[in-house]
């Protein structure tokens, strides 16, 4: 079995494989000769192995001058060649697929990873969602003061105009572009990002304040549109939801013009005077009753 597995030519210390199989027997006795000449046992007194190794020169070179035996040497070499060079490609082939592999595992990471960030970026702009809202809440609640306290006043027009100069921290505010909505206390109610919903259809929406609740089940907000004429716009149109309806007035009543008869006397009664502020606690008991009317009528609708 050990003569299977030598390298006949590299035993004669001449080329193998391809151009071993090339040589002639002329090159392949020389080369005997000159290895015979320095692996003799005489040569070697000093080397326990020197014998062995002499009788491995011997067959090698009895193999190789043999026609038929050095064939199928050849043939055998040639097969180990064949396997070692696909076993490299193979290997070559495995290499390539790990990496891309890897590759593709490190793209799935770093998309997870991505997705993660994205994630908490979506966090962080809800939470300051949140604080913006808080902190018009609390701005709301300085002028949830005046909406209540303006019914003991007794110069309501005053009062309002005082509300309104304190609406927005500066008081930079047109009044003119400002509506008062109020809307019964029901389920869920109105957001201010349902709100900015609502009135956005008529034009842009600068800001939206909602009141705190208070004992009653009513609740009400200040929207700030962009223009007098989206004012106008938005308090001719029945506004919200059909389950429950908004009750929609401008906070200063110049805003409206002459043309605003129509809906002055769709939301003003006759046995009501004519609103020239909406403040007050006669003005609360008349918004109670409208917000009522509005409700069975969007009864009515379903």
């Amino acid at each position: 079995m050990a003569e299977i597995e030598e390298d006949h030519y590299l035993m004669l210390g001449l080329p193998s494989g391809t151009a071993g199989a090339k040589l002639s027997e002329a090159e392949i006795r020389k080369a005997y000769r000159a290895k015979a000449l320095t692996s003799h046992p005489d040569k070697r007194p000093n080397d326990p192995l020197a014998a062995s190794n002499f009788l491995k020169i011997q067959s090698a070179y009895e193999i190789l001058l043999d026609p038929i035996a050095r064939k199928a040497f050849d043939d055998l070499l040639s097969l180990k060649q064949q396997r070692v060079e696909r076993e490299t490609l193979t290997s070559a082939k495995r290499r390539k697929m790990m990496g891309d592999l890897a590759q593709r595992e490190k793209a799935f990471a770093s998309e997870m990873e991505g997705q993660r960030e994205r994630e908490e970026e979506d966090r962080a702009k809800k939470r300051l969602q949140e604080e913006i809202s808080r902190i018009r809440a609390t701005r709301a609640t300085k002028n949830a003061a005046n909406f209540g306290g303006a019914a003991n006043s007794s110069t309501p027009d005053n009062s309002e105009s005082k509300s309104s100069a304190k609406f927005g921290d500066g008081g930079g505010v047109d009044n003119t572009k400002i509506l008062k909505v109020s809307w019964n206390d029901l389920g869920e109610g109105y957001t201010v990002t349902r709100l900015r919903e609502v009135f956005e259809s008529f034009g842009k929406v600068e800001d939206v304040l909602i009141r705190r609740p208070g004992s009653k089940k009513k609740r009400s907000a200040l929207v700030v549109m962009g223009s007098r004429d989206e004012v106008i716009a938005a308090t001719r149109s029945a506004c919200g939801d059909l389950s429950n309806p908004l009750l929609v007035l401008p906070l200063c009543p110049t805003a409206t013009s002459s043309s605003d008869t129509f809906q002055s006397k769709q939301v003003a009664p006759d046995n009501h005077p004519e609103l020239h502020n909406i403040v007050g606690a006669g003005y609360h008991a008349y918004e109670d009753s409208i917000l009522q009317k509005l409700q069975k009528a969007a009864q009515r609708k379903k």
